[in-house]
């Protein structure tokens, strides 16, 4: 490959992937924004994020670019080449994006589980409240929910009190 086309091929290799970085550091900013009540900590998980997939795919760029490729310096090869820069770059985002929504979800559950504590029970959901209440039988003169089971078939009760078990 001749200078012309090595250089052609990094200029637009490294245009694509600052124009996709951005792309991932922008969504991902909107993504995150409320981590744990602070936008500034999705905005800093983002750029984390983001600067690991601009050092990865430009990486990628510099090999790719050493490897020899059919055709020489003709622009079948610059195009060739391109084409697996564009594949490798599909990657790299597809990896990103899996790793913010991993974020994503962790802050999901971190904030859900949070979110019960110091939380007057009035003021929760009837369905986190049951949650949040002990499964178990109260012992006498404890507060407490009494468990639900259902009645068996053959006493009409809540459990068989001896009898056949076959």
């Amino acid at each position: 490959m001749d200078t012309n086309a090595y250089v052609a091929f990094l200029v637009v290799g490294v245009l694509l992937v600052a124009i996709d970085g951005q792309f991932i550091y922008h969504s991902g900013k909107r993504y995150l924004r409320n981590t744990q009540g602070n936008p500034e900590a999705g905005a800093s998980m983002t750029r984390l994020v983001t600067v690991l997939f601009h050092l990865v795919v430009l990486g990628a760029l510099a090999l790719l670019s050493t490897i020899g490729f059919p055709g020489g310096s003709s622009l079948p090869s610059v195009v060739g080449r391109i084409g697996v820069m564009l594949l490798v770059l599909a990657l790299a985002h597809a990896i990103t994006l899996g790793v913010l929504a991993r974020v994503r979800e962790e802050q999901v559950v971190e904030e859900m589980h949070t979110r019960g504590r110091g939380v007057d029970p009035r003021a929760q959901a009837p369905i986190d409240r049951q949650l949040s209440e002990p499964v178990v039988s109260p012992v006498p003169g404890q507060e407490g929910r009494n468990p639900q089971v259902s009645p068996s078939v053959e006493q009409g009760g809540p459990y068989s009190t001896g009898g056949n078990l076959v």
